[in-house]
């Protein structure tokens, strides 16, 4: 369970709570609330958000939600460093006893992209189809995961343009009844509320949505192309020792930017990888 997911999410709607409810005098007033619910408001910015997403998009993307959130909340731990033991130990099988030989283990292996991807080579399915077949798993994967991420960022700029529309409805209803004290009041609130709820819904839903999903985009697809790239080495015949530094240098190349101090030891690493020797 992603704690900091919960604890942000409980926060952001505490504090707003806490800004809408809290008085001057150092207390509560809870009948505040009732100020900030506005019925047409909520139809305007929320319902007429949702709308055009639905003409944006197809209904696979709003069924997709609940395991969105799931995602986020719940999310698979994607451990890089214990997929390239995994390769590694299929790699010194397939060297002692033959490819053939990894079939037998197979049935072990929960995840879905390792498991297929191993079969292929026990199935003497030719490298160069087999590295086509990889890369186009990858980029469906890719294009998948930015359709979806494409769809909470679509929501969060909706949201504010409907707020915005909803604060012009607002205030030709305000201007339209000048004459009428009684009407500017709910005029008004329309007019102030739809931008309101359109920020909260942008700023409390979609983006942190849609960043926590490319979060999580990231770290699966980081796993992925190391299952990719070790396959490929496991098929190749290479040895599993140099296949493990193959597969870190995939890691460190990732953190090269944040670790500079690092870079020495990395391109002592490329260097023995381009050579055929392992860095010791």
């Amino acid at each position: 369970m992603d704690i900091l997911s919960i604890l942000g999410l409980v926060l952001a709607v505490l504090l707003m709570l806490f800004g809408v409810t809290f008085s001057d005098d150092l207390g509560f007033v809870f009948g505040n609330l009732t100020n900030f619910v506005n019925y047409p408001s909520l139809a305007i910015t929320v319902g007429g958000t949702f709308a055009v997403l639905m003409i944006s998009y197809s209904l696979s993307n709003f069924k997709n939600i609940p395991s969105h959130m799931k995602i986020i909340f719940v999310p698979f731990k994607y451990d890089q460093m214990s997929y390239i033991s995994s390769i590694v130990e299929f790699a010194k099988e397939a060297r002692i006893k033959g490819l053939l030989s990894l079939e037998a283990k197979l049935a072990d292996v929960k995840d879905e992209f390792l498991r297929k991807s191993l079969m292929l080579v026990v199935d003497s399915i030719d490298a160069e189809k087999v590295n086509q077949i990889l890369e186009t798993e990858l980029q469906y994967v890719e294009e998948r995961h930015m359709n979806d991420i494409d769809f909470y960022n679509k929501g969060a700029a909706f949201a504010p343009a409907f707020g915005m529309i909803g604060t012009l409805i607002g205030l030709v209803n305000m201007l339209q009844s000048m004459s009428d004290p009684d009407a500017i009041g709910p005029a008004m609130a329309v007019a102030l509320l739809t931008t309101l709820y359109g920020s909260m819904l942008a700023n409390i839903f979609f983006m942190p949505i849609a960043n926590k999903l490319k979060l999580r985009h990231e770290e699966e697809m980081g796993c992925k192309i190391i299952v990719a790239e070790g396959v490929k080495a496991i098929q190749a015949g290479e040895n599993p020792r140099f296949i493990e530094e193959k597969l870190l240098l995939l890691i460190q190349s990732k953190k090269r930017s944040k670790k500079p101090k690092a870079a020495k030891k990395e391109n002592e690493a490329e260097k023995a990888l381009s050579t055929g020797k392992v860095v010791g």
